[in-house]
């Protein structure tokens, strides 16, 4: 087998599976570890992959912060389409929380009050509040703390403590990450802290995301994946991925833009 036949067939791979071990590829390929690494080298060189711990994966999945202005722009026709989904989960006289992130911003341009219901929203994001708060049969509770600029959000020790006195039925969360060993995280260590304490006050965990943030990683973690209920996405999930979820008991909803 040529070096250009074995990149072909470690890409294949990488498609499918979204990461492979170095050990696999020298067992399936039928050649040493060290020439699978030099393999792997130049293929990373190229940006084909990214190594990672004795493994390739399909992504750099390290992501860094970026400002709420710039991601609304992104991806913006299939967080349309997920937000559209996710408030149909809302029931009349429901309380919910809504956390911060450029997806549930769609979803909150979703809801609304119909039929005379009273609709209780608890959230840390001030351009949710913005957006929910013109609607007479919402109730918005906005949680106060330090504004993170990047995000219009409020976080901190103050911003926990006002959320123990409250319940919700789901809780709609974004994340900046969703890797299937790391788990779900973001890229501010407050903004974990406050969603960790956001799960614990629902009794439902519901992540809005599009699919590019599937095998990605923020610098903090919230959560494991099995600590999450649903999951609502875009076509673009990897198959591997949306088939581990749904085997872990994870309800996969996958929205067509």
């Amino acid at each position: 087998m040529t070096i250009n036949e074995r990149h072909e067939l470690i890409t294949k791979e990488l498609d499918a599976k979204g990461s492979v071990s170095v050990t696999e590829l020298s067992m399936m390929l039928n050649v040493s570890e060290v020439t699978i690494r030099k393999d792997l080298t130049l293929l990373e060189e190229k940006n084909v992959l990214y190594r990672a711990h004795g493994k390739a994966i399909k992504i750099n999945p390290y992501i860094n912060d970026r400002d709420v202005n710039v991601k609304e722009k992104q991806n913006t026709i299939e967080k349309t389409a997920i937000g559209r989904v996710a408030a149909e989960l809302i029931e009349p006289n429901d309380s919910i929380i809504i956390a911060s992130g450029t997806t549930v911003h769609f979803l909150s341009r979703e809801i609304h009050s119909e039929g005379g219901g009273h609709l209780t929203v608890i959230t840390s994001a001030l351009n949710v509040a913005s957006v929910l708060s013109k609607d007479p049969g919402i109730e918005v509770i906005q949680l106060g703390g330090i504004v993170r600029g990047s995000s219009l959000s409020a976080v901190g020790c103050d911003t926990e403590r006002m959320l123990e006195n409250f319940t919700g039925s789901k809780l709609f969360m974004g994340v900046d990450g969703f890797d299937l060993e790391y788990g779900l995280s973001t890229t501010n260590l407050l903004e974990a802290n406050l969603n960790r304490a956001m799960i614990r006050s629902a009794q439902k965990t519901v992540v809005l995301t599009d699919s590019t943030k599937f095998g990605r990683r923020g610098f903090s973690r919230i959560c494991d994946v099995d600590e999450v209920d649903q999951v609502i996405t875009d076509a673009g999930i990897p198959q591997h991925i949306l088939e581990s979820l749904r085997r872990r008991g994870i309800e996969v909803t996958v929205v067509e833009p």
